[in-house]
Formats: C-alpha cells, sequence, structure tokens
C-alpha cells in the first residue's frame, strides 16, 4: 500500500478510539459529578433511628422529620390543631360536664368562684362521700313509738314536722333543703310535683309527692303544701330516717302492741265502718264512736 492510502485511513481510527475511550472516562468520574439516582428522601427512610436519637431529636428539617413522633421538647411550644382537627372536637359547651363543687360536703358554697348547680336538673354530689358516723347515728336512730301515727286505713305513718326536725339535727337549719324538679301537676282528685333533697350542697335522694284536691284556688296552694311534704317523707327514706315503717314484721308487732282497730259511726251520714286507731287515742272527725260502744266504755 501506497503511503498516501495510509494516511487516508488514519483519523478514522483515531476516531474510533476516542468512542471507545468516553464511556471508560464517564464510569471513572468523581461521585460529585454524578447526577443521583433516587431522590434523598428514599435514602432518609432507610437510616435506622436510635431510641437515644427518638428521645432528643436533632434539628433537621420539617421534610425529614419522622411523620409518626410524637415526643417534644418541655420548651416546645403546643401545637395549634389544625382545620380538620378543630371541626372534628365538638365545641366546648357541648362537653362541659355539670357545674362541679370544690368540696364533697359543703358544695358550691366552699368557692364563691364556682359556678351555680341548677338543682332543677343536675345529680351534683351523689354519692360522692358518706356522712360523718353521728350524722348517720341521728338519722338512722330508731324512731320513738309514741312519736308512730296510724291513718284509718292501717297505714302507719310519722307527721312531716319530725322528719324535718331529723334533719335540722343532724345536718342544722339550713343545711339542707327541697329542690321543685318540675312544675306542680294538678289533676281532678289529686295534684303532684317532684321535688330532690340537697343536703350541704348535694344531691341525695328524688321523690314525687302527691296530696288530695277537692277544688278551688286555695285547695291548689294548701294541696301543693302537701305535696312537698309527703316528697319529702320519700326522700328521707334514702337517708334512712324511719325505715321501720316499710318493715312489715316491725308494722304487724306494732299494730298488735299500740293499735287496735274499731267500729265507728260518721258524724253526718251515720255509715259505721272499722278503723285503726292507737291505744291511747279516741277517734277523730268526722268519726266517732258509736253511743252503745261509748256506754259500754263508760261503765
Amino acid at each position: 500500500m501506497s503511503a498516501p492510502r495510509a494516511l487516508r485511513f488514519a483519523p478514522r481510527a483515531a476516531n474510533r478510539l476516542a468512542l471507545f475511550a468516553r464511556p471508560a472516562s464517564t464510569s471513572t468520574s468523581s461521585p460529585a459529578t454524578r447526577t443521583p439516582s433516587r431522590p434523598a428522601a428514599s435514602t432518609a427512610k432507610k437510616t435506622t433511628v436510635t431510641p437515644a436519637s427518638r428521645a432528643t431529636p436533632s434539628p433537621t428539617s420539617a421534610a425529614t422529620r419522622p411523620i409518626h413522633a410524637t415526643t417534644r421538647s418541655a420548651a416546645a411550644a403546643p401545637r395549634t390543631p389544625d382545620a380538620a382537627t378543630a371541626t372534628a372536637v365538638p365545641p366546648a359547651s357541648d362537653t362541659a360536664p355539670l357545674p362541679d363543687a370544690t368540696g364533697p360536703a359543703l358544695g358550691p358554697a366552699a368557692d364563691p368562684n364556682a359556678p351555680p348547680v341548677d338543682w332543677s336538673s343536675s345529680f351534683h354530689g351523689l354519692s360522692t362521700t358518706r356522712f360523718p358516723a353521728e350524722v348517720a347515728e341521728v338519722l338512722m336512730t330508731p324512731i320513738d313509738p309514741q312519736d308512730i301515727e296510724i291513718k284509718p286505713d292501717g297505714i302507719l305513718y310519722l307527721p312531716e314536722i319530725k322528719y324535718r326536725r331529723i334533719l335540722n339535727t343532724a345536718f342544722g337549719p339550713g343545711g339542707w333543703g327541697l329542690a321543685p324538679r318540675g312544675e306542680l301537676a294538678v289533676g281532678e282528685k289529686i295534684v303532684s310535683r317532684e321535688f330532690a333533697l340537697v343536703v350541704q350542697g348535694r344531691y341525695v335522694a328524688q321523690a314525687r309527692g302527691e296530696c288530695g284536691y277537692f277544688g278551688g284556688e286555695d285547695g291548689v296552694a294548701t294541696a301543693g303544701e302537701g305535696s312537698k311534704s309527703n316528697a319529702l317523707m320519700r326522700c328521707c327514706k334514702d337517708l334512712g330516717v324511719a325505715s321501720e315503717l316499710w318493715d312489715p314484721r316491725f308494722i304487724r308487732q306494732f299494730k298488735q302492741e299500740h293499735c287496735r282497730e274499731v267500729w265507728v259511726e260518721h258524724v253526718v251520714t251515720k255509715k259505721k265502718r272499722q278503723i285503726w286507731l292507737r291505744k291511747d287515742c279516741p277517734p277523730t272527725y268526722p268519726y266517732a264512736l258509736p253511743p252503745a260502744t261509748g256506754a259500754k266504755t263508760a261503765r
């Protein structure tokens, strides 16, 4: 081959050698100039977080902070809830509990700044703590047989004024009260109303009192007061006051020892019927002993 022809193919060979040399030079380039093959976030996921680093978070950016991390430093500011969280939590007025008192026995009076209790619907203080032993002794003292009365139909009862005396002895005047729990219901022959017994700022018991009603505006007021006394008697059962009057065995024994059943005559209609009386008490109006019975008794 002649010299001019050999020089003609020399550039082509040099170009081919350059093509093979380019990939090698690229593979041996420095890591700083290399384009990352995956995002930085994927690399951060593989980083192992030790318990020590989890307890004391490093000052990293929000993008690299774990989503499930809940530990905050003592100096961290409280997080403001976002709009989604704020709508999920009901307003405070809907979830606020009933007004509470500062003490189990003194009630709202112990704190002048405490909100008042609505006793028409509240059950505040129910079964929070028991009364002292000296108070319980007064409430559950057996009643004197001389204080027990009997109705003509044989029902034993304690006059309502004696319930009030027992409560005054146990808690003092002003230490207890009856709170109405509804309006006065007036029927054709009876009125009734619900009351709650509140003792030292605590709800104790609730009962509906009733009383006979015979018409007229004046009768409503009198019957309403009678329903209050009846409710007081029923509420006192929860405190153990005069609990014997609901004990069948005590009732039978008391009737046998202190009561009698006699025939009497109605003063107006002259009708005769049998009623129960205490042995030491005569019949009261409108009943009286028949004349024959009276003559025999006089002998």
